[in-house]
């Protein structure tokens, strides 16, 4: 759903752009909060993910692909704030680097991948978790159906997007059927994506997903018919806990990384060719009759591929590596400033253990 530039016209693009901007300050101030010692290494990790499930098209349709938007995952996993920042951090290594959603669009694609859906999927997430079982497969089945929520009301922002700025003058009814219909499909693998991930995560370190924190419930052992509390484990040295849990977050970040990698640099030559959702759309109803070429245009990495490199499969590869590298290098870098200035926020010495 990357918006080219020349879909939107320069009026709406630039308070598209105001609110992107404004949604981004709120989010960094936010993400101080969500960014300690669990979430903070894995925020950039989240990023360079998201960017690699990208690559991956997935057939939806005759003719049509679909691919993550990555909103919902981004917000259960690290939190909505850090969310709306990774997926803004994907959108922005995408435009400049491989040509892919327009640099005037910017604010349209995010607030259209990065706000609606994180805001949106993290609502239904969150109420869903309240009426579930307290269980961690209530987490996971909630993730589902927030996701596949998220991604057409994405659609439908966009239409009211074209609504106000279109630059075509195809009949916004036909717009907003066509895209929410294709985009409800992209939902179902786009839901399926998210519950998969998140349940791989909660099933091996639950407290680093940040939308299960205190959902689960005590351990009850059946006695005599009664349910009652399980003893307590033997207390573990803080030091030892501590180093068990970074040793296990490093593990986690090891595989997460590798896996992104793959998927970038491999798995991606096997992706669908056909169109994405808006592409499809686009074409077919005639919204990008004024589609503007893109200012990267000439990048050595646009359109996910190495410049010279006639090889397909090794351009590719190697495009997606570099973006998988540069994704995770600029948003660990962006978390480690946001969570070093929560660091430098908080009070310290005795008065702070007081309170």
């Amino acid at each position: 759903m990357h918006v080219p530039d020349g879909f939107i016209n320069a009026p709406v693009s630039a308070v598209t752009g105001v609110i992107a901007a404004g949604a981004i300050a709120v989010s960094l101030r936010g993400a101080r909060r969500e960014l300690d010692e669990r979430t903070a290494p894995l925020a950039g990790l989240v990023a360079a993910f998201i960017f690699s499930v990208q690559m991956l098209n997935f057939p939806v349709a005759a003719g049509t692909s679909g691919h993550l938007l990555g909103g919902a995952l981004a917000a259960i996993l690290v939190g909505p704030y850090t969310g709306v920042l990774c997926v803004s951090v994907v959108l922005l290594m995408q435009g400049i680097l491989f040509a892919d959603g327009g640099l005037t669009a910017l604010g349209v694609n995010i607030t259209d991948m990065a706000i609606v859906t994180t805001v949106v999927a993290y609502a239904v997430f969150r109420g869903l978790v309240k009426v579930l079982p307290r269980r961690r497969s209530s987490v996971t089945a909630a993730s589902f159906v927030a996701a596949l929520l998220s991604v057409p009301c994405a659609a439908l922002a966009f239409t009211a997007m074209y609504a106000l700025g279109g630059t075509t003058d195809v009949p916004v009814g036909k717009v907003l059927t066509a895209m929410v219909g294709v985009h409800v499909l992209i939902g179902i693998g786009e839901a399926a994506i998210t519950a998969l991930t998140v349940g791989a995560v909660i099933a091996v370190r639950p407290d680093l997903v940040y939308g299960a924190r205190g959902l689960t419930a005590p351990l009850k052992l059946r006695v005599g018919g009664e349910l009652i509390d399980a003893p307590a484990a033997e207390p573990v040295p803080a030091a030892a806990r501590s180093a068990r849990s970074a040793r296990s977050t490093r593990r986690i970040w090891g595989i997460g990384l590798i896996t992104a990698l793959v998927l970038a640099g491999f798995v991606s030559f096997y992706a669908s060719a056909s169109p994405d959702g808006l592409e499809k759309v686009a074409h077919d109803k005639g919204i990008d009759a004024k589609e503007q070429p893109h200012r990267t245009g000439d990048s050595p990495l646009a359109g996910y591929g190495v410049k010279d490199i006639s090889d397909a499969r090794l351009s590719g590869g190697l495009a997606g590596l570099i973006g998988v590298g540069a994704t995770v290098v600029v948003g660990s870098g962006v978390f480690w400033a946001v969570r070093r200035r929560r660091t430098q926020a908080a009070p310290a010495g005795p008065s702070a253990e007081a309170v």
